[in-house]
């Protein structure tokens, strides 16, 4: 029997309200600054991109839930295999809801999405963001304007450089070609990109004109995390677009348009840690979790883990950084 004075507010997975992570919630975007946040997450429940199955507009909330499993408590998560605390205390992380999407209408759902964007980067909070189908990335890309420079480090089963579809340039297909037309977009590296689905050749071919670098899982496992990162400026800005299908459907079925043959979720994890430390993360998206295509709800949550991931490594590399900065202005 535990005593009274020895109870603690466990705040389990399946009780409260199922925010990203547990984390607290902004419900005005005003007030980011206001509150001290350093990372603000947001949904964009959009998927009238897509070209096959429908139903990521139901990703975020699937993504939640499935972050709550990683979130015993706000002290900061342990890591034993590396003997690490992340998401430590010190950073404030808020859930600040979803864009609103006006159904039937793609292009206004997009300015809602680029304006929340530019909202969370005046404010000087890193956008984390959940689609939603790819689509969404292109208009998050022009909310980062004020960010730029930067690359972009895409995770895909599809290369999504199709220039329009019958005159739609803004579908689920189209997304890193708006990308690479945005004038603070530097470089595009394309990652576990595979498949007869993925594009058509002079979309392909017009990627690589572009200067985008085109790798399979394949490929990637050739070169390992090590040959990969020589292929991407070391020290520069980067923001990543994490599609849920470039992991192996056996692993995150809760997907539109599922390939085989893609990456495992530790070739991401290791991935991500190497490119945390390779230069300066400014935000990423993880998108196309449709989880009702995923009894098991095991898409979400590998989706959330993934996030949750990338996100103690972007924030770990920034407090080293932040205790290096004081020591070196101690030593003067």
């Amino acid at each position: 029997m535990v005593r009274p004075d020895e109870k603690q507010f466990l705040n389990l997975p399946f009780t409260g309200i199922s925010t990203f992570g547990k984390y607290p919630i902004c419900d005005d975007i005003e007030k980011l600054d206001e509150m001290g946040a350093d990372v603000a997450v947001i949904g964009v429940p959009n998927d009238m991109g897509t070209q096959w199955k429908s139903g990521a507009r139901m990703g975020p909330r699937a993504v939640r839930e499935g972050s709550t499993l990683y979130s015993f408590g706000l002290e900061g998560a342990y890591d034993i295999e590396n003997d690490i605390t992340y998401l430590g205390p010190d950073w404030k992380v808020l859930d600040c809801g979803d864009v609103d999407i006006v159904h039937g209408d793609i292009m206004q759902s997009h300015d809602n999405t680029e304006e929340m964007v530019r909202k969370i980067v005046s404010k000087g909070a890193m956008p984390v963001i959940m689609g939603g189908d790819h689509s969404i990335t292109a208009p998050i890309g022009k909310g980062l304007e004020e960010l730029g420079p930067f690359h972009v480090i895409q995770i895909d089963a599809h290369l999504d450089w199709a220039d329009h579809r019958s005159g739609m340039r803004y579908g689920h297909g189209n997304c890193i070609r708006r990308l690479s037309e945005l004038d603070h977009v530097e470089n595009i590296y394309q990652f576990g990109i595979r498949g007869i689905s993925s594009s058509k050749k002079e979309d392909v071919d017009a990627a690589r004109d572009y200067g985008s670098v085109i790798l399979s899982p394949k490929k990637m496992r050739e070169k390992g995390v090590e040959g990969l990162l020589e292929l991407i400026p070391e020290g520069e800005k980067y923001y990543i677009t994490i599609d849920i299908d470039g992991i192996d459907p056996s692993i995150a079925p809760g997907t539109g348009t599922p390939s085989p043959g893609g990456l495992l979720y530790d070739e991401v994890n290791e991935f991500l840690k190497a490119i945390s430390k390779h230069g300066d993360v400014i935000g990423f998206d993880l998108v196309e979790v449709a989880p009702q295509y995923d009894p098991t709800g095991m898409t979400g949550q590998t989706a959330a883990r993934i996030m949750l991931d990338l996100l103690s490594y972007v924030l770990k590399e920034k407090e080293l950084q932040k205790a290096a900065d004081i020591l070196q202005k101690s030593n003067y």
